[in-house]
């Protein structure tokens, strides 16, 4: 490593729009609600699977032919355990989890990898992959003069710029990359532009 020490700037504060660029004072700024398919579907098979069970053993009992053996099991071991059952503890904790986190996912969006954009007409939603946003800011960042290699991490509450300067001065550089990006992910169009924070050092021995 090279005995130039990191530069780094500062979170940068993101531009404020008007409510009319928005699409509204909370509209515009929502993020995409997940389907949940995956979920859904293992829940509804599962559920399935249990109503099926319980409707043949019904259906057996009403045809006068003894019902399935589980059932009995399942009575007998609820009316003999104690709540104090480890097995019993064991699965309520089950359950207990299962039901928090049936709960988190019908209370959360999800599709964190989607940012939302302005919303420019009120019947049209718009949002950009993170992974895309983060192709397009390292291209821009890789026109910069002196730009060896870099790394972008869009996220929530920052985006993440690491870069390899192996030329010109690192201020110089660190300069001319805050004030590209800064357009740059101005022109992303997002609802919420994250503030940059943006790290520039000199390449490793074997240009790392």
């Amino acid at each position: 490593m090279s005995g130039t020490p990191d530069t780094t700037a500062g979170p940068a504060a993101p531009p404020t729009e008007s409510g009319a660029t928005m699409g509204g004072a909370s509209g515009g700024r929502r993020r995409f609600w997940s389907a949940r398919r995956v979920p859904a579907g293992l829940l509804a098979l599962v559920l399935l699977v249990i109503a099926g069970m319980f409707l043949y053993d019904i259906a057996a009992v009403r045809a006068h032919r003894p019902g399935m053996s589980w059932r009995h099991d399942l009575a007998r071991q609820l009316a003999e355990r104690h709540l104090d059952d480890v097995w019993v503890l064991t699965g309520a904790a089950v359950a207990a989890a299962l039901g928090l986190w049936l709960l988190a996912l019908a209370l959360t969006p999800g599709l964190r990898s989607v940012l939302t954009m302005h919303r420019t007409h009120p019947d049209v939603r718009a949002g950009l992959d993170r992974d895309a946003a983060a192709t397009v800011l390292r291209d821009r960042a890789l026109e910069v003069a002196g730009v060896q290699s870099v790394r972008v991490a869009v996220k929530r509450k920052k985006t993440d710029v690491r870069a390899v300067s192996h030329f010109r001065d690192l201020d110089d550089v660190r300069d001319d990359l805050t004030a590209v990006l800064e357009g740059a992910i101005r022109g992303l169009g997002l609802a919420r532009p994250s503030p940059l924070t943006l790290h520039v050092r000199r390449p490793g021995r074997k240009g790392r």
